[in-house]
Parts: structure tokens; C-alpha cells; sequence
């Protein structure tokens, strides 16, 4: 669900399909089922040259040296909530990158951003005692980077998570100075990769990736109908940035419960 609340109202929802994937165990992924491979072609496939640096580099690789970075620990296991790719072709708003330790706690996340230039950012932030409640994971970070043509960039991203488990809930509200401005939640519930559960996908949401740019686009149309002005799109920043008191505050661990 996608919600605009202000300067108009304006709200969409649409069906999708995401995929959990254990950067780990990549392997062992694309052996579950024929209709599905990694880092190859496939009526649904996961391939790591669309995600973290979209070099084709292995992404644990990159999760590792941004957590260095950070001033992180090296999480013992990361697993990564995306779009998979259908038919060749994947577009992801949002991806989130789990970060645990070797007591399977949650110890950082990497929000990573797309928009429909082709640009992409990451936000790192690592999970402190006070992120965690009975909701989940809740996290503010300051907007760095462009993604609407109708949204300023002085504005917040409130993130709150729960799970992932046998459910994954995803909300996003995006606050200027004087409160909030657009609201996008994601709720799925876990099914096992097999053949069957990939075809029930790919027709219950056929066309995924092509209905998310083609939905986006859209919805942009009927916002610029509704007379809201276009906001310029500034540089891209760094592909990366980190929490603005890295290192000087230890990670903080805490078990995620889901629901609310």
C-alpha cells in the first residue's frame, strides 16, 4: 500500500511477491527448484549484479565491507528481502538487508533505495536497544536521495519492521517539518521456494516488475495532473551513507518480535 496524505490525498495498492534470500547459502538457493537459479537466467531468478554495487561482486562481500565501514561487526548471516527477478527483469524500490550475529540476533540493516534514473542509495543502521518493541524494529533516518519528482528532500524516513518470520511487515512514513507526508507499507507471509509456489507467483502477479515501473510512472502522471509541482533532482550522492554517530555507539542486541 502507497498513501500520499498530503498536499492531496492519493492512495494505490497493489499484489507483489518478495523473495527472502540467505546471502549465505546462495547455492543451495538456486538448488530448490528448475524454474528458479542464481546469478543466471530463469523464469524467476536472484541475480547479485542488481543489487548492493551492481557490479556482479559477491553481495556478502559488500555487506561485510560496509559494515566495516560503519564500525560494524561482521554479522555472521545476512539475508536480503527483494523483488526476484522475472523473466530477466527486476526493478526494487526498497530492499532491506538483515544483518545478525552468531546468536541469530539482529544487528544492523541496510535499507537500499532504488529510483527510476537508474540511481541507487544505501542507509546502514544498526540496531540499538531503543529500536526494538513489541512492533518490532522501529529506525528514523534523514531523506539523502532523490526518488520522487513530487517529494522534497528535507524530509525523514520513520522505518518500522517486523519480522522476518513465517510473516514480514515493512512500513515506511516519510515526515517533513511539519508532520507526515507519504505512507508505502509491505506485509507478506513466508511460503517454502518450490516450483509450484514460483508458478502460483508468476500468475497471481504476473508481470511484477514490469506492473511496479508501469504503476509508478502512472501514479506519478496522475499526481502532476492533480497540479502538484515537480522537485528538481539534485546530484547523486554517495552510493552509501552511515549514521552520523558511527563507532561511537555499540550496536545494541535485543530479539525481534513480530506482529503487534
Amino acid at each position: 500500500m502507497h498513501a500520499r496524505l498530503k498536499p492531496v490525498g492519493h492512495r494505490f495498492s497493489y499484489l507483489v511477491s518478495s523473495i527472502l534470500i540467505d546471502l549465505d547459502r546462495l547455492a543451495q538457493a538456486g538448488s530448490k527448484s528448475r524454474l528458479f537459479s542464481v546469478n543466471r537466467a530463469n523464469l524467476v531468478s536472484f541475480n547479485e549484479r542488481h543489487h548492493g554495487p551492481r557490479d556482479g561482486s559477491p553481495l556478502r562481500q559488500w555487506v561485510d565491507t560496509l559494515m566495516e565501514n560503519a564500525g560494524f561487526a561482521r554479522p555472521q548471516q545476512v539475508s536480503l528481502l527483494c523483488y526476484p527477478t522475472v523473466l530477466g527483469y527486476t526493478f526494487n524500490p526498497l530492499s532491506v538487508y538483515f544483518c545478525r550475529d552468531e546468536d541469530g540476533e539482529l544487528t544492523a540493516l541496510i535499507y537500499q533505495v532504488h529510483n527510476t534514473f537508474g540511481e541507487t542509495h544505501s542507509y546502514v543502521e544498526p540496531v540499538r536497544p531503543g529500536d526494538l518493541g513489541p512492533a518490532g524494529i522501529r529506525q528514523s533516518r534523514a531523506k539523502g536521495f532523490y526518488v520522487s519528482p513530487f517529494m522534497e528532500m528535507e524530509m525523514t524516513y520513520h522505518f518500522r519492521i517486523s519480522g522476518p518470520g513465517e510473516t514480514v511487515g515493512l512500513r515506511i512514513l516519510e515526515t517533513d517539518s511539519s508532520g507526515p507526508v507519504l505512507s508505502a507499507c509491505f506485509f507478506g507471509r513466508h511460503e517454502a521456494l518450490t516450483s509450484g509456489t514460483l508458478l502460483a507467483v508468476v500468475l497471481k502477479t504476473a508481470g511484477i516488475t514490469w506492473k511496479t515501473i508501469a504503476g509508478i510512472h502512472y501514479e506519478a502522471l496522475r499526481l502532476w495532473l492533480m497540479g502538484l509541482k515537480l522537485v528538481d533532482r539534485p546530484p547523486a550522492p554517495a552510493p552509501v551513507s552511515y549514521p552520523e554517530q558511527r563507532k561511537a555507539e555499540p550496536v545494541g542486541k535485543g530479539r525481534l518480535v513480530a506482529g503487534e
